[in-house]
């Protein structure tokens, strides 16, 4: 059997109607902590991530035997499990506003097929890493991209990683 190799991947994924969901911290957390769990567990390199109220934006590639599909499923579907454990306990009247109309679900947070795209060339990989860490800047959120928190921008200029979740991509 031949061993599956992924180019990075440039994954957008945005809360169902553009919903400022994301903008509480303790569930960009959430997002935080779940990619932190995946590469703890040796199944992504995460090189880049933005973090808005209501989308997000990574670059990540999948490692070992995995499928691209079922890491991005797991990780959709975990972060959704625990946004509606936390809005059950503490806000369930936001909760209507994301009642799913499908058989296999009793709400649905994430829009269906988020953006994936392959980063094929050092180009295409630069375009998508500049615009994920302007993305504060463009909305107004701050003046320098390396001031926004939930971003790997400040990694970038400074090295230091708290959460231990980068790995530079030049290196």
């Amino acid at each position: 059997m031949e061993k599956i190799i992924y180019h990075p991947e440039f994954v957008t994924a945005t809360i169902v109607n553009w919903y400022p969901l994301l903008k509480q911290r303790s569930y960009k957390k959430i997002i935080l902590e779940s990619l932190q769990y995946l590469v703890k567990k040796n199944k992504i390199i995460v090189y880049a991530y933005c973090i808005m109220d209501n989308h997000i934006h990574l670059i990540w590639q999948i490692k070992g035997e995995q499928l691209q599909s079922d890491v991005r499923r797991d990780f959709f579907k975990f972060t959704a499990k625990k946004i509606k454990e936390d809005l059950e306990k503490y806000n369930p009247e936001v909760l209507s506003y994301f009642k799913s109309t499908q058989a296999d679900r009793e709400y649905h947070f994430w829009e269906r097929n988020p953006e994936c795209k392959e980063l094929f060339t050092d180009d295409f990989f630069e375009q998508k890493f500049n615009y994920i860490h302007n993305n504060p800047v463009d909305a107004d959120i701050c003046e320098l991209e390396e001031h926004y928190e939930y971003s790997s921008a400040k990694f970038y200029l400074t090295g230091e990683d708290k959460l231990g979740l980068l790995t530079h991509y030049r290196r």
